[in-house]
């Protein structure tokens, strides 16, 4: 949905480099950007690629196209010439009616079905522990994702993988049945997913015992590992488990009932869903097909061990196992299976994998096979890599139990929250449930858009404290832009359905902000084409800090005529429907009061 007078310009400029030069240039070799802040303008044309035509320089090319332009599209008020670069001027004219019959539209931002269908898979817990810091990114990256494509016009399912089987299981299964005594969440008053994660914990500390009392004895670190009773008894144990052992299978189905009441109960808070849930015990299975019809078609082949791999060192990469020489599935075997099993089910075009980037190596690989294996939907796998969370103190680390741990870190930001609001006096004459209301909307928007903000790829440094700012690049500044053009907006008794005022003039602070708010359909798809929260992020905050410098700047409810004032209202009301659907987007509530 690209901008209409961007267009026309691009299309005039072709038209202008044939009426002046006699010379063709294609559409896409017209490089349009926004004018530099320093320069008066607010679309720049580089004439540097015309001067081939023109066999002028860049200032004289930049002179005669902007002469061409002026006369051909009526819009354009006024142009300058800096160097190579040629900055249009659009008159009020086009601001006004770009507010009157463009953006304050029902339909604007809202894209038309495209027809295709998406997957975003994210969250993917372990049900050894609780939900962290890292799985907050991810769930809120992929919960984002979901929701700008669908509101580009896709048909998105949100899928969450469940690793709900492996070692790691049996380690907390273990220890629980070693040292658990008969506890569950009911008795201790924990939540299922921590009390399970204790005992992930209390494995490793006495798997780290044994080691040191078999190193002792004079085994070396790597055998030491490998003899330790608890592993082997956690080895027997999955073993058992894929054998369908009774016993053991009860007692994982129980531990598991305990995490997924948990994590339920984290979603809820953190504010996202899924549409289809997939569990590694049900598909590993169906890996193990794939492993056999990549034996088949000469794909994999199998080591004197029984193990099975795949050789892709003529692709850079290296030899792979799929299968262990015992039978026992790898990560790679389930996700082959879940890629196949979630393609049977929904039959979409894409498919997007959000996954910390410390699995980049593994999707390669994963994407390479089901190439090779000749899966025509291959092609349409994404992995959407993001970068590590860390806090001030340092990286989590959750075997040694160390773990910044989801539900605390949002029990934290509510607190912030509630000091930062009431030490600002914003809550005077709210009640006790409204108050709680409202700290829960700023803290979880402080947390929310404080890891959104940030390009995925990168990694980020998360400070909680700072997080929860109302003035500076932060979620509560947004929402506090949002209610105060509601408490606006409702002094004024404003009628969303008046007609707006058409005005012949208007202030550089109120074209600025329309100029902005005009973007934002391109930014939705820009953000949907990148699969980047982070594009939508930022350009909701550039919406509010020009908001703020408008009704710094100029008066509304106190305006010189009431066709400024009501063109301001629709202005202002304009402003909080894209600041309400934008960090909508995000999955971040912005409050009518703060």
């Amino acid at each position: 949905m690209a901008n209409s007078i961007q267009r026309r310009l691009v299309e005039v400029t072709v038209q202008a480099v044939k009426a002046l030069y006699n010379a063709d240039i294609l559409e896409h070799q017209i490089a349009l950007q926004a004018t530099r802040k320093e320069f008066e303008g607010q679309i720049t044309i580089v004439t540097f690629p015309v001067t081939r035509f023109s066999k002028s320089s860049p200032e004289q090319t930049g002179k005669e196209i902007g002469t061409y332009l002026q006369q051909h599209i009526t819009e354009i008020s006024d142009f300058n010439v800096i160097k190579g670069f040629l900055n249009i001027v659009l008159s009020d004219d086009y601001w006004v009616s770009l507010l009157n019959e463009t953006i304050v539209a029902k339909d604007f931002g809202v894209f038309p079905a495209n027809g295709k269908k998406l997957m975003v898979e994210y969250s993917s817990p372990n049900t050894n522990k609780p939900l962290h810091l890292g799985h907050i990114r991810n769930n809120l990256l992929g919960y984002s994702v979901a929701e700008i494509l669908k509101a580009y016009g896709y048909e998105v399912i949100k899928a969450n993988l469940v690793n709900d089987r492996g070692i790691h299981i049996c380690k907390s299964m273990l220890a629980w049945q070693k040292f658990g005594a008969g506890e569950t969440p009911e008795s201790t008053g924990m939540k299922g997913d921590h009390l399970v994660g204790k005992y992930y914990v209390f494995f490793d500390k006495e798997y780290k015992k044994e080691i040191e009392t078999l190193k002792a004895e004079g085994q070396s670190e790597d055998e030491a590992k490998k003899n330790a009773p608890l592993m082997k008894e956690a080895q027997s144990m999955l073993q058992k488990w894929e054998a369908g052992d009774e016993e053991v299978i009860t007692l994982w189905k129980t531990m598991n009932s305990w995490v997924y009441a948990g994590f339920e109960k984290t979603y809820k808070q953190l504010g996202v869903d899924f549409d289809k849930y997939y569990y590694e015990s049900d598909t590993y299975l169906l890996g193990k097909d794939i492993i056999q019809e990549g034996l088949d078609k000469g794909v994999f082949f199998k080591k004197e061990d029984n193990s099975v791999w795949i050789d892709l060192t003529d692709e850079g990469l290296d030899q792979k196992l799929v299968l262990r020489g015992d039978g026992t599935s790898v990560y790679i075997t389930q996700d082959l299976g879940t890629a196949q099993l979630k393609y049977d089910e929904f039959k979409m075009s894409e498919s997007i994998y959000v996954v910390g980037n410390e699995q980049d190596y593994h999707f390669k690989v994963l994407f390479l096979i089901l190439k090779k294996l000749g899966k025509s939907w291959a092609d349409g796998l994404f992995h959407l890599s993001y970068g590590m969370v860390d806090l001030p103190s340092g990286k989590m680390k959750s075997r040694e139990g160390t773990v910044v741990d989801a539900d605390d870190l949002m029990d934290e930001m509510l607190k912030t929250a509630q000091e930062r609001t009431e030490e600002l006096g914003k809550t005077e004459g709210l009640a006790e449930d409204a108050k709680a209301a409202l700290y829960n909307t700023i803290g979880m928007g402080a947390l929310k858009y404080f890891l959104l903000k940030v390009d995925p790829k990168k990694r980020l440094l998360f400070d909680p404290s700072e997080s929860v700012d109302f003035q500076g690049h932060t979620g509560p500044f947004i929402q506090y832009t949002h209610a105060r053009i509601k408490s606006v907006l409702s002094k004024a008794e404003f009628d969303a359905n008046s007609p707006v005022s058409v005005l012949t003039s208007i202030s550089p602070y109120e074209r600025d902000l329309i100029q902005q708010l005009g973007a934002f359909p391109e930014t939705i798809e820009a953000s949907a084409q990148e699969f980047s929260p982070a594009q939508l992020a930022n350009y909701i905050y550039e919406v509010a800090k020009l908001y703020n410098k408008f009704y710094h700047e100029e008066s509304i409810l106190k305006a010189e005529a009431n066709d400024v004032k009501n063109f301001r209202l629709h202005l202002s009301a304009a402003a909080a429907k894209v600041i309400a659907k934008g960090m909508g987007l995000l999955g971040i509530c912005v409050p009518e009061r703060m």
